[in-house]
């Protein structure tokens, strides 16, 4: 598989160090709030990574943060009457069902910064005994200037964000470019922790460098998020990591677009911010995780009512073949399949082969998804007089397997035939016998309305629903 390497900014074939597991780390949300459609672009392509890395029979050690320290919880633990602790409960949880809906694994590790204080103190406190960091009225700031790699990730220039620093004369850091790494605490309503600096909190970027180390050593194979992140945040974790161990940090970097809106930056100024879980009230997760996948993670992808129908009018698709490789399962003829059936199986491992290659090409996820459209459209003409159940059976688990890759069509649907449901099509099985086609017509269109469409197939009536 090759990756685009933003470090390198060019796409490498992705070695692990260890061949028995590939480290990954993936920075998570800020728990202040519920999580919005730019925070599950990240969760859903890496978490698409990480099924494709182990359906290849690589092991991953998976780690996705929880930031539940910061301004903002403190701020909001203050709005809600709670402590900052029940802010970053609260919304982990939601965070929880949010990204269930999506067909989100959980991570291997789900680190918080709460939890991981003594490995951070000690952090800071190894750089300050390396001359790369140094403590100010109980704040600690990191020398970046100390650090002669500083912009490689972003390509930012230290001369360039030198002119463009803000200077102010009452500034207690010796150099504007300086960033924190402990904060002092500023009011008794703030939670802190003891340090060797006082009672305070670690400053943002460190929290991602010290949990990354605890969890998965001082080298990663895989580092990725939002491209908003590469620079600060992501370049000070790289000057902290490497500043403190004298090693690599990450050896590979992958960082996801933006998601427009309409063709607008996302941003609650332009009132064109969407929550996850109220976009969940309108669309069914798994749309939700086609649209994200839909086009390649690198470039922004432009989010619409337009494009979310689409999405669903493309997962319903590919629903449908599943669901009639299901009805022939249970319908199909029985014994082993036809000559002409294992030819036609065959053929499909043209279809597996393009999606493995879209895949190794940087998780290319929309031509994955074109390939598996390929194989539905070829399923949907070999079946279309009926099959034995051992075509369907084989059948079906190819369009599973890669389906499953992409964390698609999970969510299985049942269809419940309820005693209205049924009393209509045996009326319409009854005109169809009797040649009686109006009232046959009229009673396709009466369940078409409610979105229900009745198949006639050799093997019996199959419910399709839209």
């Amino acid at each position: 598989m090759k990756v685009y390497n933003t470090l390198t900014r060019r796409k490498e074939e992705l070695v692990p160090q260890d061949p028995k597991r590939l480290t990954m780390y993936v920075c998570g949300p800020t728990v202040y709030n519920y999580i919005h459609i730019g925070n599950a672009r990240p969760i859903v392509v890496f978490d698409t990574m990480r099924k494709y890395l182990e359906y290849r029979g690589q092991k991953v050690k998976y780690v996705q943060n929880f930031t539940d320290v910061d301004d903002k919880i403190i701020n909001r633990a203050r709005e809600e009457g709670i402590s900052a602790l029940e802010v970053g409960e609260k919304y982990i949880a939601a965070y929880y069902e949010d990204v269930k809906q999506l067909n989100v694994a959980p991570a291997t590790v789900h680190p918080r910064v709460t939890q991981t204080m003594p490995d951070i103190i000690k952090f800071v406190q190894g750089l300050i005994d390396k001359g790369m960091a140094y403590e100010v009225n109980g704040d600690v700031y990191y020398r970046t200037r100390k650090f002669p790699g500083y912009g490689k990730l972003s390509g930012k220039n230290i001369d360039d964000l030198e002119a463009g620093a803000r200077v102010d004369v009452n500034d207690i850091k010796e150099d504007p470019l300086d960033f924190a790494l402990w904060k002092a605490r500023k009011s008794e309503d703030e939670i802190a922790w003891e340090s060797p600096w006082g009672m305070g909190r670690p400053g943002w970027h460190i929290e991602c460098s010290a949990m990354s180390k605890k969890y998965l050593g001082d080298t990663i194979d895989l580092h990725a998020g939002g491209e908003d992140l590469q620079f600060p945040h992501h370049e000070n974790e790289i000057a902290q990591s490497e500043g403190l161990t004298g090693k690599t940090f990450s050896r590979y970097w992958m960082h996801n677009g933006f998601i427009n809106i309409d063709g607008e930056k996302m941003s609650k100024s332009a009132g064109n911010f969407f929550l996850l879980r109220d976009v969940l009230k309108e669309y069914d997760g798994e749309v939700l995780r086609y649209f994200l996948l839909s086009a390649q993670y690198r470039g922004p992808i432009n989010f619409s009512r337009d494009l979310m129908e689409a999405a669903k009018a493309g997962l319903e698709r590919m629903q449908n073949c599943k669901s009639t490789l299901q009805h022939l399962m249970a319908h199909g003829a029985d014994g082993d399949m036809t000559a002409a059936e294992a030819e036609k199986l065959a053929s499909y491992d043209a279809h597996k082969q393009k999606f493995i290659d879209s895949m190794d090409d940087d998780l290319n996820t929309a031509d994955a998804i074109s390939a598996i459209f390929e194989l539905v459209a070829d399923i949907n003409r070999d079946v279309a007089g009926g099959a034995t159940k051992a075509f369907a059976k084989a059948a079906f688990g190819l369009l599973d397997e890669l389906t499953g890759v992409l964390g698609l069509l999970r969510q299985e649907k049942k269809e419940e035939i309820d005693a209205e449901l049924q009393k209509l099509i045996d009326e319409r099985a009854a005109a169809r016998k009797t040649k009686d086609w109006a009232t046959a017509d009229r009673i396709r269109d009466e369940l078409a309305a409610r979105g229900i469409t009745l198949k006639d197939t050799p093997q019996g009536v199959q419910i399709v629903r839209s």
